[in-house]
């Protein structure tokens, strides 16, 4: 990967293809989540395809202190002015999914539209969402903090993509579950927090715009179902998307499928029409 330092922050980024500008935002845990996605030649024969380590992942060196949910989005921003790619389609996955709508929310000049996956947390409290944390988030954050960092990371994986998640995450990405290990404090100190903290609201999202593609695994979390429905209510020029088959890893485990879909979707919409 190449390196860039903006504004104090250092990222590792690769880009390919050519042609109107797709940038993939990784979600929390694992650095290369995007990797099966980038490598699908239907992107690269019709898009420029960006993707980069957050700060913290993989080749990005980690900050120290709090990072917010519009940080990331500041430095998705920065990377996008510094390589002149703006506006661009961007896509996010779970907690990513959160940082394109700041972005678009922050800087809509720079986005062309928006591919929100299994996004996390824009809903505001139900039951479900109480499930969720009660059965996911509390015990990875208590593992955390109790010092089991792999424990933490094993727990949050489990709960979110499912019990079997390990064979095609490092089927598709090797090495991945030992880079989200090594990352832990990444995720479970900072990021985690972050999500947490991030509101997003029906007016805010009545304000965006962008065409948006909202895509859910079929056989995601529940929660995850949840939230894509709101943001199909709240959003006003949003689309659905239905990965069939697919858990919360969507594009590790189908790239293919996500690739045409996402192929579809950003061929609708050109930059040069927004």
């Amino acid at each position: 990967m190449d390196q860039r330092a903006l504004n104090g922050v250092e990222l590792a980024y690769e880009i390919a293809g050519s042609g109107d500008p797709v940038v993939l935002i990784h979600a929390g845990v694992c650095a290369d989540f995007f990797a099966p996605l980038a490598d699908e030649a239907m992107l690269a024969e019709r898009f420029r395809v960006l993707r980069y380590h957050r700060p913290g992942y993989g080749d990005s060196p980690a900050l120290d202190g709090r990072l917010s949910i519009s940080d990331h989005a500041a430095h998705c921003a920065a990377l996008l002015d510094e390589l002149e790619l703006g506006p661009a389609h961007l896509v996010g996955h779970s907690s990513s999914a959160m940082m394109v709508l700041e972005l678009a929310r922050e800087r809509p000049d720079a986005v062309a539209s928006l591919t929100l996956m299994d996004t996390a947390r824009p809903a505001p409290a139900s039951d479900l969402q109480a499930a969720f944390a009660r059965e996911v988030a509390v015990p990875a954050i208590e593992r955390y903090r109790g010092g089991d960092k792999d424990g933490a990371i094993e727990s949050w994986m489990q709960g979110v993509c499912g019990t079997d998640y390990r064979a095609p995450l490092e089927r598709a990405i090797p090495g991945a579950v030992e880079q989200a290990m090594a990352d832990a404090d990444t995720f479970l100190g900072q990021e985690l927090p972050a999500v947490i903290e991030w509101h997003f609201s029906a007016d805010d999202a009545a304000r965006l715009t962008q065409p948006a593609m909202v895509v859910v695994g079929a056989r995601s979390h529940p929660v995850f179902h949840e939230r894509a429905q709101l943001l199909l209510e709240w959003l006003p020029n949003a689309e659905p998307f239905t990965l069939p088959g697919a858990t919360h890893l969507l594009h590790v485990e189908r790239p293919a499928e996500m690739a045409e879909a996402l192929d579809g979707f950003a061929g609708r919409h050109p930059v040069a029409g927004c």
